[in-house]
């Protein structure tokens, strides 16, 4: 069996999407699909023609079995193929939610920037994102989370119990904003 088999061999995810929670809707920010769509433009017109070109000059260099350019740029190619089939198919899908237009910014809803304080008086704040947007290094935390699912509908001044790992968690609403 040559190399490159083997490489294509185990490969096991077809670039699928994971699925959504069931009954959610693939929620966005106005942000995140722009950043999605600046991704899926970037990876279509500039990542995938430099890769066809490494693969099609080592393709000429005779012996692909040994050929580490050619290996590594069907490779590349697959995981690039693999990203643009989730960044389509995840924006097909996008129910783009502009919290500006939020009506009632007196309550936690999707899009919200939300600080509230835990048991330990720490403070904390969070922006609630559709689940492909969420990133906890950046403040951003998936609608289906368990931290968002315990301040939807909350309000300012509200105590909210969350379900952690250690126990349940007790939270206050310090303050609720839209951007």
């Amino acid at each position: 069996m040559r190399l490159d088999e083997t490489l294509e061999d185990d490969e096991d995810d077809d670039g699928e999407a994971p699925p959504l929670p069931s009954g959610v809707g693939n929620h966005i920010t106005p942000k995140g699909f722009q950043k999605f769509q600046e991704e899926l433009n970037d990876l279509r017109r500039v990542e995938r023609p430099k890769t066809v070109e490494v693969v099609h000059w080592a393709a000429g260099n005779g012996d692909r079995s040994e050929n580490g350019d050619y290996i590594y740029g069907k490779r590349r190619l697959r995981e690039i193929d693999r990203r643009i089939r989730f960044l389509s198919k995840r924006l097909k899908n996008a129910v783009v939610v502009d919290s500006k237009n939020q009506p009632r910014k007196d309550q936690v809803f999707f899009g919200a920037t939300v600080t509230y304080a835990n048991d330990d008086d720490e403070e904390r704040t969070v922006t609630i994102v559709g689940v492909d947007e969420a990133d906890l290094n950046q403040g951003c935390v998936s609608m289906v989370s368990p931290i968002a699912r315990a301040l939807m509908k909350a309000s300012v001044g509200d105590v909210v119990d969350m379900r952690s790992p250690s126990g349940i968690v007790s939270l206050e609403i310090l303050s609720i904003a839209y951007n």
